[in-house]
């Protein structure tokens, strides 16, 4: 008996609003509000049919907390019948959003499920969630764990210390971390300017385009301070800060023909690893590995890599492990041109990803980002139609 497939019949999001920028004042249930929305409408699905409803959401305090799958699905007026859950699995929810649909999906109990996820990070700093702990007497999410202590240390877990880990570690320098963010702003500034992102874009107010990349050299980015004293980081190789949300319709065979839904792609491939949870970004090398072992697909099979760009040195790394054509990764820009609204980013990238496989007429594309705790997900999808 074959397995039941998970079938994508559309993908959205917000252009992405700079730190401050035209989201900046958004509560994010109506960012969410918005997507689903969009996505309701494009499809012309009748909403009451969705079986469930998986949002990503990173530092779920104040108006993110509370579940905001539910919330932002009952603000955008949506019946009250539908339920939600959030997920939080750092940088990687919203793809986790997805996989959840999909394993719903596939193992039929479920026949329509909508993903997706969403960030105000101008209204909700990042690790506000961490800090928000000091005032219980927790310095860090670690530090007072004896467990993690004994088997970690003492070292400071943090995002920056792990991209530099990762640059020295793989002898990327600064200049090839520079090189590499012109180039995502480069090719972001074109890919809007040929509106290649016009399709997944659902304009939201005054955010009618993606609000972050911008004009920029190597010789400006010399010119900037490091993160840290004898770091090889800077805020130009580093992702942005920023707001948007996204969502994604996934379904079953039978929900097609009952809908009169066409379907874009079909989920090919879901897994996630873990590695070095203080390194903490280097999972995306080891877990594309096994996803393409598990597949049975070489590298070069795949027609169009996303990896989340949180630092360049992730990426760069990346290159060095998997062999990948660097024409292929991040065709469009990645987060250091166009933003990294956490919980949103994972099914915005998605949606990227399956809008550039059918403007380019490939067949299988590979979405993979690094995630706090040291874990990766990768998503393979196959282009239908």
């Amino acid at each position: 008996m074959s397995t039941p497939q998970a079938y994508i019949v559309d993908a959205v999001r917000t252009p992405v609003g700079k730190r401050n920028g035209s989201l900046a004042k958004t509560h994010p249930a109506d960012l969410g509000a918005h997507v689903l929305s969009a996505l309701i409408a494009r499809t012309g699905l009748d909403p009451n049919v969705v079986d469930d409803v998986v949002f990503g959401c990173v530092d779920a305090i104040g108006p993110q907390a509370g579940n905001i799958a539910r919330t932002a699905w009952l603000a955008a007026g949506l019946p009250l019948a539908i339920p939600g859950t959030t997920v939080d699995r750092q940088c990687g929810s919203s793809q986790q959003a997805i996989h959840f649909a999909a394993q719903g999906v596939m193992s039929g109990t479920q026949d329509v499920v909508v993903a997706g996820g969403v960030q105000n990070m101008s209204a909700i700093p990042i690790s506000q969630a961490m800090i928000a702990g000091r005032e219980l007497g927790f310095t860090t999410p670690t530090a007072e764990s004896a467990g993690w202590r004994e088997r970690f240390g003492d070292t400071p877990i943090s995002q920056f210390n792990g991209a530099d880990m990762i640059a020295t570690r793989w002898d990327i320098t600064r200049e090839d971390m520079e090189r590499w963010a012109l180039q995502s702003h480069e090719r972001a500034r074109t890919a809007i300017a040929a509106g290649y992102f016009d399709n997944e874009n659902v304009p939201l107010g005054d955010c009618v385009v993606d609000e972050c990349p911008r004009e920029t050299s190597m010789e400006k980015m010399a010119g900037l301070s490091p993160l840290a004293e004898g770091s090889r980081l800077t805020a130009a190789v580093s992702s942005q800060i920023s707001d948007g949300a996204s969502a994604t319709l996934v379904v079953s065979e039978k929900a097609l023909i009952q809908y009169g839904l066409t379907p874009r792609a079909r989920i090919h491939h879901m897994s996630v690893r873990g590695d070095d949870p203080v390194m903490m970004l280097s999972a995306p090398i080891p877990a594309t590995a096994y996803a393409l072992k598990k597949t049975g697909l070489s590298i070069d099979d795949i027609d169009v890599v996303e990896i989340n760009e949180a630092f360049a040195s992730v990426v760069l790394a990346w290159l060095k492990e998997s062999g990948a054509d660097p024409s292929k990764v991040n065709p469009n820009g990645g987060a250091i041109a166009l933003g990294h609204p956490l919980g949103a980013t994972g099914a915005k990238l998605f949606a990227t990803l399956l809008n550039e496989l059918e403007r380019t007429g490939g067949q299988y594309g590979l979405q993979t980002m690094c995630e706090g705790g040291g874990t990766a997900n990768v998503t393979i999808i196959e282009r239908l139609g």
